[in-house]
């Protein structure tokens, strides 16, 4: 019984602050037009937004390591191995600018998609190769204007705790634009949300570790694919 009241309780609290994040950035975003077409301040609204959401979940402990790896006057193509959709509020706790790419199916979500449409997010048709040009050349755009954009490069969640295999997408980007990849290792979060069920039963640990960035000047196009796996290792371990 106190496990149902909590997670009634948790899920109000969740819509809440969802739509009182939609509420802020819709505010910012107007007010701030002007001088932030980058969406730099309302993106900069999901910073207390993940704060508030973790401190009120008393079943998630969320532990953040390797803050000293990122300058934040650096462009960088994240990658992070991909465990659930609580990945994408747990990179918030960088304290990053940047944009993601996303399937379009998430920016049709009331509130949440709404959100991501306000923040100016990459969107990504799956099986359409029109959509993936648009999404690496938009990409780009993002990057030369000094904005990092974050990657799942295993392109779903994975069924198991292992991580699947890498598109290449991200490393050719990268190396393209002479850009370092930041990769972020992500542990505990595939229990974060509930399946098949919407009550929390759990506690689970949750680990976002950020890993030094890799330079991306001294490899050619063609060594996407040891960039690819290098990082691959990397999250592996």
């Amino acid at each position: 019984m106190k496990q149902t009241i909590q997670s009634i309780i948790i899920w109000l609290v969740g819509i809440f602050l969802i739509v009182l994040l939609l509420l802020a950035m819709t505010f910012v975003s107007v007010i701030f037009f002007p001088f932030d077409r980058k969406r730099k301040i309302t993106h900069a609204q999901c910073f207390w937004w993940v704060d508030a959401v973790i401190a009120l979940n008393p079943y998630w402990d969320v532990k953040v390591k390797g803050l000293d790896n990122i300058r934040h006057d650096k462009t960088y193509v994240v990658v992070s191995n991909h465990q659930s959709l609580a990945d994408i509020v747990l990179i918030y706790k960088t304290k990053m600018q940047f944009k993601w790419v996303a399937k379009e199916s998430l920016f049709k979500i009331p509130v949440l998609g709404w959100n991501m449409l306000l923040s100016r997010h990459i969107q990504l048709r799956r099986g359409k190769l029109s959509s993936i040009k648009k999404v690496y050349k938009e990409a780009g755009e993002w990057l030369r204007k000094g904005i990092s954009v974050v990657f799942f490069p295993e392109g779903t969640r994975g069924s198991d705790l292992t991580v699947g295999e890498f598109q290449n997408g991200a490393f050719k980007l990268a190396i393209k634009e002479k850009v370092p990849i930041l990769p972020i290792f992500i542990q505990g979060a595939r229990d974060a949300i509930p399946k098949g069920s919407w009550r929390f039963t759990t506690k689970i640990s949750c680990l976002i570790k950020v890993l030094p960035p890799i330079d991306t000047s001294l490899y050619l196009p063609a060594d996407y694919a040891r960039l690819r796996d290098l990082i691959r290792m990397q999250l592996k371990e």
